[in-house]
């Protein structure tokens, strides 16, 4: 799989990548998007991604008080809502916050949730 890069070619997509499911929020119910989004960690990392230009936050950048395998888990909740892309660079994975598409699908329900006091 490729992806293209700034110079205008195509570079690798890695394996680990690859295996990544982004799910369209087209396809997401309004109850599973208010499931993701009524856990407070999972709130508190969209406020840092809107926070944060698209892709400059890896994963363990995020300082939420939860172990590694639960932010993992948490991480894969909201991609599989729509909510958040992810991406390898290197041993990095970074993320995405999906915001455009999921005001298309859900308009007016991110800004509430980014504008809650954490």
């Amino acid at each position: 799989m490729t992806q293209p890069t700034a110079a205008g070619g195509q570079a690798r997509t890695p394996a680990r990548t690859a295996s990544l499911t982004h799910r369209d929020p087209a396809q997401v119910s309004l109850q599973e998007a208010l499931d993701a989004l009524g856990d407070p960690v999972r709130r508190a990392i969209l406020r840092m991604l809107a926070d944060h230009p698209d892709w400059t936050l890896p994963c363990g950048s995020f300082e939420v008080p939860v172990s590694a395998a639960t932010r993992s888990h948490h991480f894969a909740v909201l991609r599989a809502t729509g909510l958040l892309e992810q991406r390898d660079t290197g041993p990095r994975r970074f993320n995405r916050l999906r915001r455009a598409e999921f005001d298309h699908r859900f308009p007016g329900l991110l800004d509430l949730v980014l504008a809650e006091d954490a």
